[in-house]
């Protein structure tokens, strides 16, 4: 039985954090340029996540952290939505529901938060999670919204909460 808990974003979990979000990227073959594999930030995702209106859940899973996901207010966006950002699972913890619950617990954050909608950024590569923002509601847009800098993202969806 796995032991697995969804907790707050801490300081001392950015080394691991970016390790993460890069191996996953790189494991896709989706660490292209003006992707958050290069955006300085991702290796400082405590510091960026103390942002107003923000927040990241880490999970783990019998004590070690496997993956997380967060909700942002990125810049441009209208101020009714926010964006689904760094959702980002190691291979072993796939197929445990983590990132169904990930998403739950974000869309429930930003509601509480009084947003409006859910924006996101991916790609192509990432077809998984593609299928999963689907399920959950998300529409793709013809064009993205917002200024998040991650040119290196071909897809764009929306989710009204």
């Amino acid at each position: 039985m796995e032991n697995i808990t969804i907790r707050p974003i801490r300081k001392e979990d950015n080394p691991v954090l970016a390790k993460i979000v890069k191996d996953t990227l790189a494991e896709f073959g989706a660490n292209h340029p003006n992707t958050v594999y290069f955006d300085p930030s991702t290796d400082t995702l405590y510091e960026v996540f103390q942002a107003p209106r923000s927040y990241y859940f880490v999970a783990e899973v019998n004590g070690e952290m496997v993956g997380g996901g967060g909700i942002y207010p990125t810049d441009g966006l209208p101020a009714d939505t926010c964006e689904l950002v760094k959702m980002y699972l190691l291979p072993h913890a796939r197929g445990l529901g983590l990132g169904r619950t990930l998403i739950e617990k974000c869309i429930q954050w930003a509601k509480d938060a009084g947003y409006k909608q859910i924006y996101l950024e991916s790609m192509p590569e990432l077809k998984n999670a593609l299928k999963v923002y689907e399920k959950f509601g998300f529409d793709y847009l013809p064009g993205p919204m917002g200024n998040s800098g991650h040119t290196g993202c071909s897809l764009w969806m929306l989710r009204k909460i």
